[in-house]
């Protein structure tokens, strides 16, 4: 069967669902496998090395004459609509966003595996894209907070005098938050964070962080995923999350809720609160935002409610993209596995009996398998609120943006 790696489209991507690497384990399947010329240019793979790891490179990819695409960004529906039925796909759907591409996929017969949909199970962990992703992603925040922040992470103590530490506050202590925290902390910084899961203090604890507890209700659902907190206890955790920002020299929002509208963290008065000079990264933009007035791609400054200074707001963008050469090492292998899971002798055979077969098929023989997208397709579930705010009265900051990957950057 014929595997095919295309090039990324989308403006910012530079990750690669395919690495040299990972062609000699799906060779080793039985697979032939395509790779489009200039596919791994931006993520550090020439095309000499597929072609020596066992590919065949093209100048163009045909999607139509594959049996196999596998992908980093959700497919167009155009090209979801090229695809021979009973192609198949693995990449990330965004199912929930992506809903005319899941229908296309469905209409034309096509089985697809979402990598958002892997179950979090222990069997599962070397296909969980969400978790590789967001361990790029969180590494990623740290380090654009310090090279915006005006002053050192670490205590420093000198003949001139002492510099102390400074502080930062991480919200999310998922894989993102947890890897921002560790990597703050390497960095010299004092470090707190909170998170509504209540298994979330042990994990802090052990990355060298103090957790911040609330007089709040806990929030988990199944999964170990967080559960988005009604309206009235969303304002009482701002309000008592309000002093800890107001501390900190550092702030990193990276709560999310798959599926659904960033759960909004941090007001615009909260921002406003903190000390002049202060950064705050908010990693969920794309998906909305945790910090009011957050934009994707967009450094803002925001005034500082004694007017004697401003706050960065950095909403990132492509954050794993940022780190493109092991982002796509470590995402390539979780496509790799997955399809190891479901290839026999150069043959996919899915076993849907198979959990985690079962949870990641998004579409398979015409339908759409997984039950919260087939109820938003039809018209079921209405779409996740948009809680964005306008942005008033802040200078945005363009040339903060870097071409290299973060437009500023990152699932589940």
């Amino acid at each position: 069967m014929k595997l095919g790696i295309p090039r990324e489209r989308h403006e910012g991507e530079r990750r690669v669902a395919g690495t040299p690497e990972t062609v000699k384990q799906l060779t080793g399947l039985g697979l032939d496998v395509i790779v489009e010329a200039g596919a791994g240019d931006a993520s550090g793979h020439s095309d000499h090395e597929y072609v020596h790891a066992g590919a065949n490179v093209v100048p163009v990819l045909v999607p139509a004459d594959l049996d196999i695409l596998a992908h980093v960004r959700p497919l167009d529906p155009a090209v979801a609509a090229s695809l021979k039925p009973g192609a198949v796909t693995v990449g990330l759907a965004s199912p929930s966003s992506e809903l005319a591409t899941v229908q296309a996929l469905a209409d034309c017969g096509v089985t697809s595996f979402a990598l958002e949909l892997v179950p979090r199970i222990s069997r599962a962990q070397s296909m969980d894209a969400l978790s590789s992703q967001a361990l790029v992603a969180g590494y990623r925040c740290v380090l654009e907070a310090a090279i915006r922040l005006p002053r050192f992470f670490p205590l420093y103590m000198t003949a001139a005098g002492t510099v102390p530490p400074a502080r930062v506050l991480v919200l999310g202590a998922g894989v993102a938050g947890l890897q921002a925290i560790g990597t703050a902390k390497r960095l010299g910084a004092r470090v707190s964070a909170n998170d509504i899961r209540p298994a979330s203090a042990d994990e802090v604890a052990s990355m060298g962080g103090t957790f911040v507890r609330l007089d709040l209700e806990t929030a988990e659902a199944s999964g170990g995923y967080a559960r988005e907190l009604s309206a009235d206890r969303g304002a009482l955790q701002r309000e008592l999350l309000a002093p800890h920002v107001a501390q900190a020299d550092v702030l990193i929002t990276t709560a999310a809720v798959p599926g659904r509208h960033a759960p909004l963290l941090v007001s615009r008065q909260m921002v406003q609160a903190m000390r002049p000079g202060s950064v705050v990264v908010d990693l969920a933009a794309e998906s909305g935002g945790n910090v009011e007035g957050s934009v994707p791609g967009v450094d803002i400054l925001v005034p500082t409610a004694d007017g004697q200074g401003h706050v960065t707001l950095v909403g990132l963008k492509d954050a794993p993209s940022a780190m493109a050469s092991d982002a796509s090492r470590l995402y390539a292998k979780n496509v790799a596995n997955l399809l190891a899971l479901i290839a026999r002798d150069g043959v996919i055979a899915p076993d849907f009996d198979d959990e985690v077969v079962a949870g990641a098929c998004l579409t398979h023989d015409g339908a759409v398998r997984h039950l919260p997208t087939a109820e938003a397709l039809a018209g079921l579930i209405p779409a996740p609120p948009d809680h964005s705010p306008t942005v008033q009265n802040d200078t945005v900051h363009n040339e903060g943006v870097r071409s290299e990957g973060v437009r500023s950057e990152g699932g589940t």
